[in-house]
């Protein structure tokens, strides 16, 4: 019986430290806004996978190499230059699907430094839907936080990569309730 017990207590010490010992988990979260716009409008502006120009902390979006599609999955890559006070950030991300009858793209990102967004393993779906009429806007991802190991420095934990993608998506999203209204 002491063995019997002396395994169970063994396995219960393993899982408990190789659960400790897996590091982070997959975040993820979703934002959305009912806009005084058709969904159509709505996509006129933001559907574009080359002209990011409507989210407040984009400077400009290029597109790379020069001269490549803005519309083909996997081969649509796009360098977002951000707004700072110094330097050039960047993010690269790839387009992995689009699909403008559903009003919809999904995209990753493959390059960013987590000095300007503390993610790792980033995608995110943007998506126009109809809601009786008015534009209801989608914005929603999954990433791990910027340092993949266990006791990440403060800037690069959970809280950090949440905080950081949440004020995104709401800088976005406040951008086009700006632009085009809220819905009542």
């Amino acid at each position: 019986m002491q063995k019997i017990l002396g395994l169970a207590v063994a396995a219960t010490l393993a899982m408990t430290l190789g659960a400790e010992a897996h590091g982070p988990s997959r975040l993820k979260t979703e934002q959305s806004v009912v806009l005084d716009a058709t969904p159509d409008e709505v996509w006129q502006v933001i559907g574009k996978f080359d002209d990011m120009s409507w989210h407040p902390a984009v400077a400009r979006t290029e597109m790379t190499p020069e001269g490549a599609p803005a519309d083909v999955p996997e081969e649509s890559t796009r360098i977002l230059h951000l707004n700072a006070e110094s330097g050039d950030p960047t993010i690269t991300e790839k387009l992995m699907s689009i699909n403008p009858d559903k009003r919809q793209y999904k995209y990753m990102i493959t390059d960013v430094a987590v000095e300007v967004l503390p993610v790792t393993n980033y995608s995110s779906t943007l998506q126009v839907n109809d809601k009786n009429g008015r534009a209801e806007v989608v914005w929603k991802g999954g990433f791990y936080r910027g340092f993949p190991n266990n006791d990440p420095p403060a800037d690069q934990n959970d809280d950090a990569a949440m905080a950081a993608v949440n004020g995104v998506y709401q800088a976005g999203l406040d951008a086009l309730a700006e632009r085009f209204g809220k819905a009542e």
